[in-house]
């Protein structure tokens, strides 16, 4: 991109700046959508002065408003989550839908009245998963009931959330995978939350129980989103307008001493809602160890999280988001390194707060604004008996915002905005030697930079059946290199008349900024003695393309998706010698391709529902490492399996309610087996089984057992360098679970 217009482009970028920081600070991209709709009678004529009433149906959140002249009503910065929609005018039936909303989204609703009956009857007409038919990406919509009753989902320390229902994600040496990298965006309330950092956290930021929806995407992003590729989950929180001066406490014990207690607290008021809840786990078996042997393996955590949502006038929202998670896990040893009295240990820590003012300026037209603060730290902590003993400590503070102005009218979903960060880091390194040698270092760096990106696009409805959507994100990223981007991204919807089968296809380019570590001064000196070196990190670049086709049929949903990502500068890591010091590195390239499939029912026999996740994905590394900790010599022959490159992975799910009050799940996971060292082999497949059954006890009470891999299959995950070499599987692990609902 030529200097010149790079200047220009930043110097009318801060002219947006200064004239949207006239309404407000700095903002993000957004959890709420728009629901639209028009009125008939029976005669296709346009009804006046109608009641519409969008109801939450998992909370008492509710808007009213008449329709207008031509029969229309709109309702603007409506949370991601499920509705039902009620019509109701005087001389007609009564009339209700249910509606899946998306983050961004602006469903058009049709309702055509009957004559009122003596015997008329409210009409329902509930829908499966939303098809969201002028998207080009698929979405997937997790809800409380299927976190809180699926095996392991709603465990503080566990991502689950995420390998349960998301094609292509799983967990491989602690860490979470999706599509194929490591790298993925976590939004609260529409809020993006930065971590540039790469695989150097093994713990989650959020508690899977203070979440009431959870949006999934794995690619065809808008333009909003682009820092983080392989996946976006953008987080719904609980909020007091799902109780009534209501309290909620959690207790569980299960095998290997594990315990996961949470208890929370919510209310709310016409125009005010509040949700605080605090929780806290530990266990003797934290990471994947190193053999089938489990030792040094305890792990405890907590945290706090509150969420205070204030409507002042119709026209604007006041939302805060805040929480904290710390915890601490012994790093597995093997017999041997247990013999030796081995004691490594891994300590994280994670803030966050954020703030989002939503402001209706009139129908249609929406500014939505949040500030942000993230702080970030994995310490990396070896025993005295290492050879050698390291100390790898981490912390990342970041500031920021984003501010979006949404469009909406009868063919454009239009939005635009700006988003900026700056990080500052802490990173202390050391090594004893501790062989003889008496060789030892330690040293503390200070890196900082600084990311600005201007984002814009519109989803443009061509006809009823058919959407266009277009879009531009440009980026500037200053830290240990100055880098310069522009992603466009484009996409298309068609929706089959009468099939309603909606076919997509998308074709876009990301950015992902480097993450900051640097190596200077007596590390540099360490590693240029092993024949390593550290050559500055470069930003990922990505193009992606992807096509799908979501079938319903009587209320079940299918999709199948094919996705292409080839990369420049993919970002993995890699130890320093013998040491538990990892670094991030870029290789040349990376070719990241595969077919997914997804399944989810209606409601079966009024009972109960199912779903299917299916992935088959190949993951290729390319040419030497271009970036980060290297040895500079490039790999023999052509392209090469990357450690986490698994061709299929699947999980299905039956859940539904029983008689006596009871309700169970179950899930079905495979996997084929990641790459086996070098490969191009790769390991055994594996098969598990997770069981969940609760009953509840009177109005307050209920009981849960919980299961995971309950036919106890142990089996090796993989043979990867990051804490320690291969890893083993979970075994069977089992907990009972208590909660108790009261009032104060």
């Amino acid at each position: 991109m030529p200097y010149s217009f790079v200047r220009r482009w930043w110097g009318y970028a801060g002219l947006l700046v200064f004239l949207i920081s006239s309404f407000a600070t700095q903002a993000s991209a957004t959890v709420f959508g728009a629901v639209r709709g028009v009125v008939h009678d029976p005669q296709h004529r346009p009804v006046s002065n109608a009641q519409v009433t969008l109801q939450a149906n998992d909370s008492q959140y509710k808007l009213t408003e008449p329709t207008g002249s031509d029969g229309e009503f709109h309702f603007d910065a409506v949370p991601l989550g499920v509705y039902t929609v009620s019509v109701d005018v005087a001389g007609f039936a009564a009339q209700s839908q249910v509606l899946q909303l998306a983050s961004g989204s602006a469903p058009v609703m049709h309702f055509q009245l009957a004559i009122a009956t003596a015997k008329s009857e409210v009409t329902v007409t509930a829908s499966p998963d939303d098809l969201n038919p002028d998207s080009p990406r698929r979405d997937i919509l997790i809800d409380k009931e299927q976190i809180s009753r699926y095996a392991g989902v709603d465990a503080s320390n566990s991502f689950k959330i995420i390998t349960e229902f998301v094609p292509g994600a799983y967990m491989v040496h602690d860490q979470l995978h999706v599509r194929g990298g490591h790298q993925v965006t976590w939004a609260l309330d529409g809020v993006p939350i930065p971590n540039t950092n790469i695989a150097s956290n093994v713990g989650p930021q959020f508690n899977p129980k203070d979440v009431s929806y959870l949006q999934a995407e794995t690619g065809s992003y808008a333009a909003e989103y682009g820092d983080r590729v392989y996946g976006v989950f953008n987080v719904a929180p609980n909020n007091g307008f799902e109780r009534n001066r209501e309290a909620q406490l959690i207790l569980s014990y299960g095998n290997y001493n594990q315990t996961d207690d949470w208890l929370s607290f919510g209310d709310h008021t016409a125009k005010f809602a509040y949700y605080v809840s605090a929780g806290g786990n530990s266990t003797d078996w934290g990471l994947e160890p190193p053999t089938d042997v489990n030792l040094h393996n305890q792990a405890y955590g907590g945290g706090a999280f509150t969420n205070l949502i204030y409507n002042p006038t119709a026209n604007d929202q006041i939302r805060f988001d805040g929480g904290l998670r710390l915890d601490y896990y012994q790093v597995p040893n093997d017999p041997d390194m247990q013999a030796d009295s081995v004691n490594d240990r891994q300590r994280e820590q994670d803030i966050y707060a954020t703030g989002t003012w939503a402001h209706t300026f009139s129908p249609g037209l929406m500014l939505t604004t949040s500030p942000f603060y993230h702080f970030n730290r994995a310490a990396y902590e070896g025993g005295p008996n290492d050879v050698p003993i390291t100390t790898d400590n981490r912390s990342s503070n970041y500031e920021g915002g984003q501010i979006t102005m949404a469009a909406i009218n009868r063919r454009n979903n239009a939005r635009f905005g700006i988003y900026a960060f700056a990080q500052q880091d802490t990173s202390y390194f050391s090594l004893v030697a501790n062989d003889g040698s008496g060789q030892q270092f330690n040293q503390t760096v200070h890196p900082g930079g600084y990311l600005f990106a201007g984002f814009l696009e519109d989803q443009f409805k061509a006809t009823n059946w058919l959407t266009f959507t277009g879009g531009l994100r440009l980026t500037h990223f200053s830290g240990g290199v100055t880098e310069n981007a522009a992603d466009p991204r484009v996409g298309v919807a068609v929706q089959v008349p009468k099939l309603n089968w909606v076919l997509r296809a998308a074709y876009s380019y990301y950015y992902q900024p480097p993450p900051l570590d640097t190596v200077t001064g007596s590390l540099l000196d360490f590693l240029e003695n092993q024949d390593l070196g550290f050559i500055p990190l470069q930003g990922e670049r990505d193009i992606q393309q992807e096509y799908g086709i979501t079938i319903p049929v009587k209320g079940w949903t299918s999709t199948l998706t094919c996705f292409h990502t080839s990369v420049r500068n993919f970002f993995d890591h890699d130890a320093i010698g013998n040491s538990n010091i990892f670094l991030p590195l870029t290789i040349q390239g990376a070719i990241i391709e595969g077919e997914e499939a997804t399944l989810r029912s209606p409601l079966i026999l009024h009972r109960y529902t199912a779903h299917l996740v299916y992935s088959h994905q190949i993951a290729q590394g390319v040419g030497a490492v271009t970036g980060g900790l290297t040895d500079f010599e490039p790999p023999e022959g052509g392209a090469f399996y990357l450690d986490h490159d698994q061709r299929n992975t699947l999980a299905a799910g039956f859940e539904g309610s029983l008689p006596w009050r009871t309700f169970a799940a179950v899930t079905i996971n495979y996997g084929s087996g990641f790459l086996n060292g070098d490969g191009p082999d790769h390991l055994p497949g594996y098969y598990t089984l997770d069981l969940s059954v609760g009953k509840s006890l009177g109005e307050s009470w209920m009981l849960r057992f919980i299961g995971t891999n309950i036919t106890n299959q142990r089996y090796m995950l993989d043979t990867s360098n990051t804490f320690g070499g291969t890893h083993w599987a979970d075994p069977l692990m089992c907990a009972v679970q208590v909660k108790f609902r009261f009032h104060y």
